[in-house]
Parts: C-alpha cells; sequence; structure tokens
C-alpha cells in the first residue's frame, strides 16, 4: 500500500472467488466491503489467478520480467510447489526482487507454522509488556508486529531497488513476523540483554521513565504527559501546582522518580483528577513537556492537529461510493501522495493487467477465464 501510495503499480493477486481473506474480515461492513479490507489495499490493482493451474502459474511467472514480486504471508515453500519460488524465478529473471512475509522466516523449527501477528507478538515478547499493572497481558489495538513487518518490508524493497539500479541484480528479502517483533523491543531487550532486568507490565506507564503515563481527570477521561529530563519535570510540578515535588529528594532525579514512582504517581493522580481535560488543556497550553488527552477514535479524527495534517482522505469506490481512510503518514516537499486508486474490487483488473501488461489479446484472455485460471 505504501508502494502504491507513493505512484508504484501495485498488482494483488487473489484467489478466484474468494480473494483476500480479509475480504471477508467483518463485521463492520459498508455496503459489500468489508472496512478492514478497504483499510490496507487502497492503490492496489486486482488480478483473479487461479496458482494451483498450470496457465494460472505462467500468468505469475510473466509478471517477474517487469515487477519486483512479494510473495504473500504464507509457510516457506508454499509458492515454490507452484513453480513460483525465488530460487526457480531468479534463473531467468537475476534482476528479479522477491520479498517473502512469513511468521517465523525461511528455515528454523517453527518455519513452518502459520503466522499471526498476536502469535508473533505473543511469542516475541510484545503481549506480556502490554496491558495494565498487575493485570492479564492484552493485545494491542492494532496489529502493530503486522504493520511494523510491512513497514520493513517496504524499506527492504526500495533498498533492494537501489541496489538493482547499481548492480543489475536483485535479490530474495526475507520477511518475517517474529524478527520483526524481536527487533521492535529496542530499550525493553537491551534493559534484559544487558542488565539481566525482566520486562513487566505498566499500564501506560514506562519502565525506564516517569513520569511518562495518562493520568484519569475529573470528567472520566485520561491525560498523558511525560517528562524526559529533570528540567521538564520541574515545569510539570509548577504547571500543575505542585511545585514542592520538584524539590522533594525523592524525585530530583529521573532514576529516583522510578525508583518512587508509585508516591509520585499517587500524588500526581489526585492532582489531575480536580480538573477535567478540557481545562487541564488550557492550564498547560505553551508547556514545553509533552502532554495530550487520551482520546477515542472519533476525537482522534475530529483532532485539530490531524485535520490540518490532511490525514482523512477520500476516494470514490465502485460498489460502495466515497469512503474515507487514513492517508499516507509521511508528506513530501517534490512528490504528492494524494490517493489515487480504491481498494479494488476481486478481480476488478485482470483484463487490464494481462492485456496492457502482458499483452494478451481478447481470445487469449476469454480461454484462460474458460479454463478458470482467472477471473
Amino acid at each position: 500500500m505504501i508502494l502504491g501510495d507513493l505512484g508504484a503499480e501495485v498488482i494483488k493477486v487473489e484467489r478466484p472467488g474468494r480473494g483476500d481473506d480479509s475480504r471477508s474480515w467483518g463485521p463492520p461492513w459498508m455496503k459489500e466491503a468489508s472496512a478492514y479490507f478497504v483499510s490496507v489495499n487502497r492503490n492496489k490493482k486486482s488480478v483473479a489467478v487461479n496458482l494451483k493451474s498450470e496457465d494460472g502459474a505462467e500468468v505469475v511467472r510473466k509478471f517477474e520480467g517487469v515487477t519486483p514480486l512479494q510473495e504473500p504471508l504464507s509457510v516457506p515453500g508454499t509458492l515454490s510447489k507452484l513453480g513460483l519460488g525465488y530460487e526457480q524465478l531468479k534463473k531467468v529473471a537475476p534482476q528479479l526482487i522477491y520479498t517473502s512475509i512469513t511468521g517465523f522466516g525461511q528455515t528454523g523449527p517453527y518455519s513452518k507454522r502459520g503466522g499471526y501477528d498476536p502469535i508473533a507478538a505473543a511469542l516475541g515478547g510484545l503481549l506480556h509488556i502490554t496491558g495494565p499493572e498487575g493485570g492479564e497481558p492484552c493485545r494491542t489495538g492494532v496489529a502493530m508486529t503486522d504493520l511494523s513487518c510491512g513497514l520493513y518490508a517496504t524499506g527492504a524493497i526500495m533498498a533492494a531497488l537501489l541496489y538493482r539500479q547499481k548492480t543489475g541484480l536483485g535479490q530474495h528479502i526475507d520477511c518475517n513476523l517474529i524478527n520483526t517483533q524481536i527487533a521492535a523491543l529496542t530499550h525493553i531487550g537491551s534493559n534484559y540483554l544487558n542488565c539481566g532486568v525482566e520486562a513487566q507490565r505498566y499500564g501506560t506507564g514506562h519502565p525506564s521513565v516517569a513520569p511518562l503515563q495518562a493520568f484519569p481527570t475529573k470528567d472520566d477521561r485520561y491525560l498523558m504527559i511525560g517528562a524526559g529530563n529533570d528540567q521538564l519535570f520541574i515545569e510539570i510540578c509548577k504547571r500543575i501546582g505542585l511545585p514542592e515535588m520538584a524539590t522533594d529528594e525523592r524525585y530530583i532525579t529521573n532514576a529516583l522518580r522510578v525508583e518512587n514512582r508509585k508516591s509520585m504517581i499517587s500524588a500526581m493522580s489526585e492532582r489531575f483528577a480536580q480538573k477535567t481535560v478540557c481545562e487541564w488543556m488550557e492550564v498547560l497550553e505553551g508547556a514545553s513537556f509533552p502532554y495530550g488527552p487520551v482520546n477515542n477514535i472519533q476525537q482522534a479524527f475530529s483532532d485539530p492537529q490531524v485535520v490540518h495534517n490532511e490525514m482523512i482522505q477520500v476516494i470514490e469506490h465502485p460498489t460502495e461510493g466515497t469512503i474515507k481512510v487514513p492517508g499516507p503518514a509521511v508528506k513530501y516537499s517534490e512528490l504528492d501522495t494524494v490517493l489515487q486508486r480504491a481498494p479494488p474490487l476481486l478481480g476488478q483488473h485482470t483484463d487490464d493487467v494481462l492485456s496492457s501488461l502482458l499483452n494478451y489479446d481478447e481470445d487469449k484472455i476469454k480461454q484462460l477465464k474458460d479454463k478458470g485460471c482467472v477471473a
């Protein structure tokens, strides 16, 4: 999707009659489309191909001469059985960039397992550090391991394209969910690897910085604030009317604040409970330390900064009418990332792609359809 936002022609190869699993992930539904599918499939063309037929597999083999190829999230070797593995395709197209996204990698004890985001997040430690203090582990509200793996894959494809531009050679890119999650542990991983400190759940709090968490307010909402250094902590204390905390020997350094977290958070919680979120936002306006309300989704999309950043984009869909999607996160001075194409219907672009990309004529396409190879 990100490559499509940047102007790439993205061809999504799907199973005839069924398509991508996420087409059925609902409710909620729009009219006919899954809101989930709509969220991650803009700027793509859909070609319905039966890869288990020889003629269908041949269609995809012909793609390799003109485009990078991304293997779907699958068990390693799935496409090799169809003659569509990297080692098979690179023999005729050494310039091919072939990206595999799997649960656990190409080899190893778990390589034959299927991979879902929460499974990799569980094995990779994310669920262990997510949730209320003393409570059960929690799945993150969106599939952060999946999304991060896609971001890694996007960067890897761009790097491989640059390498190919320099050398003329393609390569196989191996992305997987478990590596993504382990890499994303960052400081939590370092805490254990270098200091032997096992992680625990802190709710909205941070294990190494205090205060950095959400506080309940008078109107049953939450306000998130953080002090990454001692000067910011002093400013917080003055802003919220607790100047004595800034000179309390228990809190004068971050290390001490982490050590004495409970007493500090207790005092600050009592203070934040005396005003509503809106009242605190007025008090904190112009502060140097980061702060902001914990918004629900409606509040997030209507936030003035989100609106100013034009993060909600609209596009016309062939069956759903006007749809809205969160727009691309990155803005470029010399590149327009306005959405060009709605999430596709299943097989919407089969004829177009086969004729324009592979130069198949109408008779050839009809033969493939009659045999059930494409749809």
